[in-house]
């Protein structure tokens, strides 16, 4: 690692990278927002159904990789996302085959005895073994998002220049995570359990679009919060690569198409 900017390259895609496969991992885990901050629930009416905010456990940590994704972008271009969007799902994929083979070992009775847990090797399954649908789901949801966040991203930096960070950090992300919290369920959901029987009742429209909607004022709401610390981000790196690498790395991702 000769330059800052390589070792820099690889603390973000280390954060990035880490953040999506612990994101698809604590997914599995769905969760009531106003239970855990201990007030009352919205439900509220839509679409016949009672809304409220039940989140997968992955949406703690998809705004960190959002902000990595726009960070990266800023000083790396989009082949520089694009590279690291396709690692990741790579990786992804081969973290399921992984969990898979894991889950084919016969437990032995050190794991299963005297550990507090009853039938731990059906709580590993439970957590590991998440559903082809959903492995499909969320990975495309993810690379869709990816592609759209670049794409519109550098739309409005090619309009504001080197203004407004936070217009097309936030706004990116703000684009991206909605096709992010639609397509995920509607795959895993709504279409998986349609083609494949006995993975349970397939979701109808209003429910797929109430969860969905849950998902990303989720999000929206996180994304405006933490757009401080986008400028946080940028004056670290400044300081770090110092004002004239950051600036030159900055012009060379503009034409990095």
């Amino acid at each position: 690692m000769r330059s800052k900017s390589t070792r820099l390259f690889i603390i973000l895609a280390g954060f990035f990278i880490a953040n999506a496969l612990l994101a698809e991992v604590i997914g599995v885990k769905i969760f009531s927002l106003e239970d855990t901050l201990n007030i009352p629930r919205a439900n509220i009416p839509i679409l016949g159904n009672q809304f409220s905010f039940h989140l997968t456990a992955g949406v703690l940590l998809w705004p960190v990789v959002f902000v990595m994704t726009d960070t990266i972008n800023e000083y790396y271009g989009p082949k520089g996302v694009k590279f690291l969007s396709y690692l990741t799902v790579g990786l992804i994929s081969f973290s399921f085959f992984v969990y898979q083979a894991a889950i084919f070992l016969k437990p032995s009775e050190y794991f299963t005895i005297g550990n507090g847990i009853e039938n731990p090797d059906d709580a590993f399954k439970g957590i590991f073994g998440q559903g082809l649908w959903i492995i499909l789901g969320s990975v495309m949801a993810f690379f869709l998002s990816q592609v759209i966040d670049v794409v519109i991203f550098h739309r409005i930096k090619k309009i504001t220049g080197e203004k407004g960070i936070w217009l097309r950090a936030t706004g990116s992300t703000l684009v991206s995570q909605l096709i992010d919290s639609f397509v995920v369920l509607f795959i895993a959901f709504y279409i998986g359990k349609r083609i494949q029987p006995g993975q349970g009742t397939p979701w109808t429209i209003s429910q797929l679009l109430t969860a969905a909607t849950g998902n990303y004022l989720y999000k929206f709401i996180v994304a405006i919060i933490m757009t401080p610390a986008i400028y946080l981000i940028h004056y670290a790196i400044e300081k770090y690569l110092g004002h004239e690498v950051a600036a030159g790395m900055k012009v060379a991702a503009m034409h990095d198409e």
